[in-house]
């Protein structure tokens, strides 16, 4: 398929700059996607749409303040480093800004000094691999130093950070929010179990990679980012059972769906922790999910193939237009989509 099959014009001012008064509030735009039928509701009438049996499994990822500002140590110059993926208690893959400045052997300096990195590689696309030195817990200095680091598109500073995170966020280690469960109260969550439907959490500690545009025309080109994941024992047996049963399985989210898509192996989803590369776009056989819930994506984006995987590419782009028709807010806080 082709790139430019992905791509819409959006006006600016549907890009929502901030969360919605209250979560649930937010818009709801359900496609059918057997028939293409499109209803526009509000995000606390999911209820009306799951049904005793269902399976709806989530994130529990939680995001840290992953963006660090530094300086070059020796010129002073800045340095501005994205955490992306943690390798081990003092190794991370990053982003910085600008390249040109992060040879192997730059060292950058952050804060008054409490906390340093050493520039060990350059990864074939371009991030570094760095080592942290510091004093005490990691996590714990980068509370002091760091910064949430907000999408690109989002220019208005967020008055509460809590609001960048999920209600059941856990585990943190995250550089971006799974958007999709942000609409979720713990009121709402309660109806839902209420309802008899089995609320199922995973991990997926989500990188800026999914911010990445596509830039092969032909899209099976592309390379995906990676990302790590971690799927306990008892979530596998509550999707493993429903499988069997072949009840309904309807994940929250394009980073729960890369996860449980990812862990699939002879016939059931896999328990324990991994990494996916995953890519999925419209030819995709879905082996586990057979419903989602998700936001508005950026053109041209891997996320909005994955929706389209779903869903049907010309049923999406249907949806999309009578999104933008409605004034729909767009990408992480603006509304939501259920694909049943």
């Amino acid at each position: 398929m082709r790139l430019s099959d992905f791509d819409y014009e959006l006006p600016a001012e549907l890009i929502a700059q901030e969360p919605p008064d209250s979560r649930e509030q937010s818009r709801l735009l359900v496609i059918k996607k057997l028939t293409g039928e499109i209803q526009h509701r509000k995000f606390s009438d999911i209820l009306d749409y799951l049904q005793k049996g269902d399976v709806l499994v989530a994130n529990n990822t939680r995001v840290i303040p992953a963006r660090l500002y530094g300086r070059k140590n020796g010129s002073g110059a800045f340095i501005e480093v994205v955490l992306l993926r943690r390798i081990n208690q003092k190794r991370w893959e990053v982003l910085v800004r600008p390249g040109k400045r992060v040879k192997p052997g730059t060292a950058i300096v952050f804060g008054q000094g409490e906390l340093t990195a050493s520039t060990l590689d350059i990864t074939p696309s371009g991030e570094r691999i760095i080592e942290f030195i510091f004093d005490g817990v990691f996590e714990e200095v980068l509370d002091r130093l760091g910064k949430v680091p907000l999408p690109p598109y989002i220019h208005k500073e967020l008055q509460d950070p809590e609001r960048y995170q999920t209600v059941y966020s856990r585990h943190p280690g995250s550089a971006a929010a799974p958007t999709a469960g942000l609409h979720f109260t713990p009121r709402l969550i309660e109806l839902i179990k209420e309802k008899g439907v089995e609320w199922v959490e995973i991990l997926l500690h989500v990188g800026l990679g999914t911010f990445r545009p596509v830039k092969e025309e032909n899209i099976i080109n592309h390379k995906m980012h990676r990302e790590d994941y971690e799927i306990a024992a008892h979530s596998a047996d509550s999707i493993n059972a429903a499988l069997r049963e072949k009840r309904r399985i309807i994940a929250v989210g394009t980073t729960t769906t890369r996860a449980l898509e990812s862990a699939f192996v002879e016939k059931e989803v896999r328990p324990g922790a991994g990494s996916t590369d995953i890519f999925i776009y419209p030819g995709y056989e879905f082996k586990v999910i057979s419903g989602l819930v998700t936001n508005f994506h950026l053109p041209k984006s891997t996320l909005l193939m994955l929706v389209s995987a779903l869903a049907g590419r010309d049923n999406v782009m249907r949806a999309y237009s009578d999104a933008i028709k409605e004034g729909y807010r767009f990408f992480s806080f603006g509304d939501a989509m259920l694909i049943i």
